[in-house]
This record gives structure tokens, sequence and C-alpha cells, in this order.
């Protein structure tokens, strides 16, 4: 799934209930995450490598 810089997006295994839920977006040097029930509100900026760590680790943790 492509999303465009600036785009904050939920995940598919989001259960769409509106609640506790995080949002990414791609901001170009990094990646944003929120909370989604707040998305005036602050966010955090994370390098891409950590990143991208972070979700192999998830999907290691997965299986």
């Amino acid at each position: 799934m492509v999303h465009g810089v600036g785009h904050w997006f939920k995940s598919s295994y989001s259960g769409g209930s509106g609640t506790e839920c995080v949002e990414v977006a791609d901001l170009a040097a990094t990646v944003g995450v929120r909370d989604s029930t707040r998305p005036e509100g602050p966010h955090i900026s994370v390098g891409r490598r950590a990143w991208a760590g972070f979700v192999a680790d998830l999907g290691k943790r997965s299986r």
C-alpha cells in the first residue's frame, strides 16, 4: 500500500471502532506516529531505520 508524504493512516488491522489506535505518516525524513483519537494533538517522529526495525520485530513476534 502506498501513501503520500504527510498522509496519516491506520493499520488495516485496526478494529475501526475509533478507539485506541495509532496513525502513522511518511513525513519525508522521518515516520510520524500519533494518537488517532487526537489528530490535532502532538506526534512523535521516528527515524526511518528505527521504524523499519520496529516493524520487522513486530512481524517476528506475530508468528
